[in-house]
């Protein structure tokens, strides 16, 4: 599996935090406070942004462990959360077995199932309800994308991006947009309570630095591919940058929570 860029991360990670259904992240805190000793490990932890969203909501005292295959960003995470009730693993998520859950009360992780196969999940679902811990999985893109200011090819690039989220991100051929139907599904047959709910990003003339480096994503993923000509794609590439700074112009990304308890 390949790493973020930082500077992605810290651009998005408000955006994040505002998308976040309240409703089920309030669910989620009074989950842990009603622990005895609430033990929580968040999977592909990037700088610890979950950490951050979560952690200040929590009325009881928590530890936390955060997990990461990239060194760099979990020495990021381990820079700017030094205090005590951490701890940081660096480790391969495709090795389910040696996650550090042992103990743990809730599995946390953000934007991270879209970019999961169906297998994987499977299995991580598998290991999760034999050690009967809860998921609080925020943010599966959905593959819904939108902008206030419309183009032409919106939709033809809007299906090429999510075709291509379907090729391998590290856990074999992602289940892409339909990733959190699918692991909605694997918990509910492993007798999870499972709640769903829409966490759009919602990126406005404040987010402009965001959307500029979307666009990029967007272009880089699509650039050279099948499905568009690059003529075409150049056209809506420009077309979109400029629209950036347009007067109540809007950019709306569809993504989902999932919470699942016993």
């Amino acid at each position: 599996m390949t790493g973020f860029d930082m500077h992605w991360l810290a651009l998005r990670e408000p955006v994040d935090r505002r998308s976040r259904d309240p409703v089920l992240q309030d669910l989620v805190t009074q989950f842990l406070d009603e622990a005895a000793a609430p033990a929580i490990v968040d999977i592909g932890c990037g700088t610890g942004s979950t950490y951050r969203a979560l952690q200040p909501q929590l009325c009881k005292t928590a530890t936390w462990t955060l997990f990461d295959h990239d060194d760099r960003l979990l020495t990021e995470a381990r820079r700017r959360h030094p205090q005590a009730g951490i701890t940081f693993v660096r480790g391969d998520l495709n090795d389910i077995s040696s996650l550090p859950l042992n103990g743990a009360t809730l599995v946390t992780a953000s934007a991270l199932f879209d970019l999961c196969s169906p297998a994987f999940t499977d299995r991580f679902v598998d290991e999760l309800r034999q050690k009967g811990m809860g998921l609080y999985a925020a943010l599966n893109y959905d593959g819904d994308m939108h902008w206030s200011l419309g183009h032409p090819l919106d939709r033809s690039v809007r299906d090429a991006f999510n075709a291509h989220q379907l090729g391998d991100k590290g856990f074999g051929p992602s289940a892409g947009p339909q990733a959190w139907r699918h692991l909605g599904r694997r918990l509910e047959e492993h007798g999870y309570d499972v709640m769903v709910a829409a966490s759009p990003w919602r990126m406005g003339e404040g987010d402009a630095e965001l959307q500029h480096l979307f666009l990029d994503g967007i272009f880089e993923a699509l650039a050279g591919g099948p499905l568009l000509s690059m003529d075409d794609l150049r056209e809506w590439y420009a077309f979109r940058l400029g629209a950036v700074s347009a007067p109540e112009s809007s950019c709306v990304v569809g993504h989902r929570d999932v919470v699942a308890l016993l």
